[in-house]
């Protein structure tokens, strides 16, 4: 399974709350903070919720 690194480049400070939620959920609380998750349907739409505050790379 192909796995995704997510790093958060804009701040969660003065954005809606589901999209603050969605960067605490992904594990995200800092700018520049990477994590690494397995692709899932359900990781991809967490992704594409905060798709403007994180880039997105695949890791082999």
């Amino acid at each position: 399974m192909a796995r995704l690194k997510v790093t958060q480049i804009n701040s969660g400070i003065g954005r809606k709350q589901n999209q603050r939620e969605t960067l605490r959920s992904l594990g995200l609380h800092k700018i520049g903070q990477s994590v690494v998750k397995d692709d899932k349907p359900e990781f991809r739409g967490m992704v594409n919720t905060v798709s403007h505050l994180v880039t997105v790379e695949e890791v082999d």
